[in-house]
């Protein structure tokens, strides 16, 4: 079992003691790890900075199931193809890659576990994870874990939850935050209506988990916490590709804000909001059914991702329980149908530290494909977005374009702030991107004040993912186009996160500035697919303080 996969540098760190100077003082990656066929590579971490795994996907978990034994395997097969097995419909050569996604750290005192009377410690990170095994009727299960940072090998990971309190099945989940009002980790459904949405767990074990159906059902990813309780939920949801444009795809995803009638208690319901952006002429930016290329192609998605333009937003309710009831409600369909604007993908966003809740920042995958039509110019590459607002609750405000990602520099996904300033973003560009620039994705840390449209101006890379010999096995088991193969391969970097593990509302994410390796202050980020390690990120020379 190969648990690191690491090449870092012995340079000081003493110009990374400021928390707004990162890129300015790095040192970052001058290029993507390449990529071979059928070949693992290492990792690449940034001069001055280490990883060291925190969990890996064979660890078993202490309190494993039937459907979910260890850290990042589901119980229906081998961690690896036998020999001569061949793969079929029917049967699997290898076990379910469950996918261990955003990570969040919490520092709590009094949490339990399935052992009795052991001390499972206070430095606590959970995930969610993306995919899970498939019942009976084809419905792929999830599952919720926590690795218990202080615990020794027996303990480190816990399963929390698989079924809610009602004993439904857990759903596969993508996004998760702490929200310190109503004292919940709430998690995200990436799943078109009626299988998407947001669900709630308790931090203790076993996690008491129930949906919240007030904030309708949909591909939901991201998902933040506001100064007033609010909740940001960013979508991603695939939709039709263009005729005259087959390689890239109409915008379909909405950016929501779900203000809740009683921010310790989400159960009660609220009311929720999609953002609509207008043209520089003032008319705004909606989807059209039956103009999908015109879509792609709009005045308003080129505007959107232009530098130096500044279009005004505004919030427009989608659905509110107090007048449309609690039952579940497609999202997505009712953002269309009030006007709201769509986007190329939007998956993860986070409030800029210091801004008191007024800026919000947020990625933008794209098409994940080099011979997208529309080039970088409509979005096809992605790119990072601000919205702007006079406060956290304000009904209007502007959105500019932080980033417009290239070829080379694509389908961004999570982001965690490193700084005031400095945002650090990682890809999920996917296999066919990967083959067609020939590298895999990367890390980087992207300055809000730098001006991005200056020729050769890029951010710092600190992060070349590589790719771990299971998931090698993987790209090759699919490039075979195997009958009903169930994993993906080329690892991705996800679930990036940068916290103190305040779980008070003083440690709401955005609130303060983050000061990495100091004052408590942590980086995680998973390896996904193949071995699904989890590392934390350090300073060179130092070690992990629990």
């Amino acid at each position: 079992m190969r648990l690191k996969r690491t090449l870092f540098a012995s340079a000081s760190l003493a110009a990374l003691a400021s928390a707004s100077a990162f890129a300015a003082g790095m040192t970052g990656l001058p290029q993507a790890v390449e990529k071979v066929d059928g070949v693992p590579s290492a990792n690449m971490i940034a001069p001055g900075l280490i990883e060291v795994p925190v969990a890996s996907g064979m660890m078993k978990l202490e309190n494993g199931s039937g459907a979910f034994p260890y850290y990042g395997f589901a119980g229906d097969g081998d961690m690896m193809p036998a020999y001569a097995d061949v793969q079929t419909k029917d049967m699997h050569v290898e076990a379910t890659k469950t996918e261990p996604d955003k990570n969040t750290y919490l520092v709590m005192t009094g949490l339990g576990g399935p052992t009795a009377g052991y001390d499972y410690g206070t430095h606590f990170l959970y995930q969610g994870h993306e995919v899970g095994p498939e019942d009976p009727d084809g419905h792929a299960l999830g599952v919720i874990t926590r690795i218990n940072l202080d615990a020794d090998a027996a303990h480190r990971v816990t399963l929390m939850a698989e079924k809610d309190v009602d004993g439904a099945p857990v759903p596969t989940i993508d996004g998760s935050v702490w929200d310190p009002f109503a004292k919940q980790l709430l998690f995200s459904a990436e799943m078109s209506a009626p299988d998407g949405g947001i669900w709630q767990g308790t931090a203790e074990f076993p996690s008491k988990v129930v949906r919240l159906t007030g904030m309708g059902s949909a591909g939901y990813e991201g998902i933040q916490v506001d100064k007033n309780g609010a909740i940001w939920i960013v979508e991603d949801d695939d939709d039709k590709k263009g005729k005259d444009n087959p390689h890239s795809k109409q915008p379909n995803s909405f950016v929501y804000r779900f203000v809740p009638k009683d921010k310790t208690d989400l159960t009660k319901g609220g009311k929720l909001e999609a953002l609509q952006i207008m043209t520089a002429d003032g008319q705004p930016i909606t989807f059209h059914a039956d103009a999908v290329d015109a879509d792609i192609t709009s005045e308003g998605m080129k505007q959107l991702h232009t530098y130096g333009t500044s279009l005004k937003t505004a919030w427009v309710v989608v659905h509110d329980t107090d007048t449309d009831g609690m039952e579940p409600f497609a999202a997505n369909d009712l953002a269309k149908a009030k006007g709201a604007t769509p986007m190329k993908r939007p998956e993860n966003g986070q409030f800029r530290p210091g801004s008191d809740f007024k800026e919000f920042a947020f990625t933008e995958t794209g098409d994940t494909n080099a011979t997208t039509e529309v080039g970088a110019a409509y979005g096809g590459f992605g790119g990072i977005l601000k919205i702007s607002q006079a406060s956290a609750d304000a009904d209007e405000g502007t959105i500019s374009l932080v980033y417009l990602s290239d070829e080379a520099h694509s389908g961004f996904d999570n982001l965690s702030f490193w700084s005031a300033d400095e945002v650090v973003v990682v890809e999920d560009a996917g296999d066919t991107l990967h083959s067609q620039r020939h590298a895999y994705d990367s890390a980087y840390v992207v300055d809000l004040t730098a001006d991005y449209s200056k020729p050769g101006t890029q951010p710092a890379r600190i992060i070349a993912i590589g790719r771990d010999p299971l998931s090698t096995i993987d790209t090759m088991i699919g490039a075979a186009k195997a009958e009903g193969f169930q994993n993906e391969g080329d690892n991705e970097i996800t679930g990036i996160h940068i916290s103190d593990g305040d779980p008070t509302e003083a440690g709401l994410i955005g609130t303060k500035a983050p000061t990495p390796f100091q004052g408590g202050w942590r980086v995680f980020y998973t390896q996904e697919h193949g071995e699904n390690t989890t590392f934390e990120v350090l300073s060179a020379g130092a070690s992990a303080t629990n």
